[in-house]
């Protein structure tokens, strides 16, 4: 019951609650990112969502415009402190999690929910193995349970498994505990980066780029 309908009900209802204190939070942001270079204040990304549908995810612009794409060897995205691609601003929306703010806006239309798996990329799809394409059997979450007990401190693998767990045991309660640890995660700034090796646009393998954990 709750899984099927009234996760999304109150999605919606919570989502249209906190659009008064949201919106002026990202405007207040985005008037920071256009201040600083000028540039865009949105980022759109295509993301997986639930069903195998490809929707357009929302977010601050924390990184320079048309930086280049680098991913880790797992083919997940590269974050770290010292990323010379993001922005003054972008840095401290990105530590903060406010870049994410946005998809409030994906919560309402109803491609994402406040607790669910990460999104992945379109082309991660064809790296599923196993039962881990099970993840999109539920709305991507703004936070989920790998956010608010490891954020990025795990393996793009181990937290596919985190996102099967979630989709066999979801219900209110964990969601509300999931909510709450991830309040706990961003104050106390939990595992935000990860030691790996990293791959840049051309394909080249990096091993002096580390994350802080």
């Amino acid at each position: 019951m709750y899984k099927k309908y009234a996760k999304r009900i109150f999605d919606f209802v919570f989502a249209l609650m906190l659009m008064p204190i949201v919106l002026p939070v990202i405007g207040l942001c985005a008037l920071l990112i256009k201040l600083e270079d000028r540039g865009p204040v949105f980022y759109f990304g295509k993301r997986l969502g639930k069903d195998k549908k490809v929707f357009k995810m929302y977010k601050l612009r924390s990184m320079k415009v048309n930086a280049p794409d680098i991913r880790n060897e797992d083919g997940s995205t590269f974050n770290s402190d010292n990323d010379p691609r993001l922005t003054k601003i972008g840095k401290f929306l990105r530590k903060s999690s406010l870049d994410e703010l946005p998809q409030i806006i994906n919560v309402v239309i109803g491609d994402m929910s406040f607790i669910g798996p990460r999104p992945d990329l379109p082309e991660h799809i064809n790296y599923y193995e196993g039962d881990q394409v099970r993840k999109l059997e539920v709305l991507p979450g703004i936070s989920g349970y790998n956010q608010a007990y490891f954020r990025n401190s795990t393996e793009w693998k181990e937290r596919l498994r985190h996102d099967v767990y979630y989709v066999d045991n979801i219900s209110l309660l964990i969601d509300i505990k999931i909510l709450f640890k991830t309040v706990e995660t961003i104050v106390f700034r939990k595992g935000i980066y990860i030691s790996t090796k990293t791959i840049n646009a051309q394909g080249e393998v990096n091993n002096e780029q580390y994350f802080k954990a």
